[in-house]
């Protein structure tokens, strides 16, 4: 991942120091900055989008979360990839190599200090298209396995009676937005189970 990313990043600037250094007035200094800018900017950008990965972290099948299993945050992002400095040394990424042999997670310095994980990302499947939805955030960090579990049953709801839907619902209550719930403040009657299951599942997709 890291040396399809370098490579994408090579051949970026390549072409933009050779457009740029025919143009009047364009001087290493601001080859420099935009360099600065592809060397830095790129990751970081790239792990905000949905899917959370680079290019290369995204061949691979790669994708950047926070420990807790909910999307990357910005902070976060900016903090892991500015500390890759710390991660090269004193060469060839030694001490980032150290940190990741001496973890059984085998987190790099900075995902330690960003409190981010770098995992497989999983295809997940959906037995069909999720009903319409208003997103909301769930009420409680969830892994992995959970954003999984709920984003199956969203997407077999429409093959399922209201009830049923209601009912596997209650089994992630725990996680989901209170009942009352609204973006604007309260709602006027109780919202069911499962109509906030899938907007969870709705803002789930929009993070991906």
């Amino acid at each position: 991942a890291y040396a399809l990313d370098w490579f994408i990043r090579f051949i970026s600037f390549s072409i933009l120091a050779a457009v740029l250094g025919g143009v009047q007035g364009v001087d290493i200094g601001i080859l420099m900055i935009i360099y600065f800018g592809l060397e830095w900017l790129y990751p970081i950008v790239f792990e905000l989008l949905p899917g959370a990965a680079t290019p290369g972290k995204r061949v691979l099948g790669l994708q950047v979360m926070m420990d807790t299993g909910l999307p990357v945050t910005p902070s976060a992002a900016v903090t892991r990839n500015l500390l890759r400095v710390a991660d090269f040394m004193p060469f060839a990424y030694a001490f980032g190599l150290i940190a990741m042999l001496l973890r059984s997670d085998f987190k790099r310095l900075g995902d330690i200090v960003a409190g981010t994980l770098v995992v497989h990302a999983e295809q997940v499947r959906l037995a069909g298209a999720l009903p319409e939805a208003q997103p909301l955030a769930p009420r409680v960090p969830l892994t992995r396995d959970q954003q999984v579990a709920i984003l199956r049953l969203a997407g077999r709801a429409r093959r399922l009676t209201t009830e049923r839907v209601d009912e596997l619902a209650t089994l992630a209550e725990g996680a989901l937005p209170p009942p009352d719930y609204a973006p604007g403040g309260a709602s006027p009657a109780p919202i069911r189970p499962g109509p906030r299951l899938i907007a969870v599942a709705q803002w789930l997709m929009g993070q991906h």
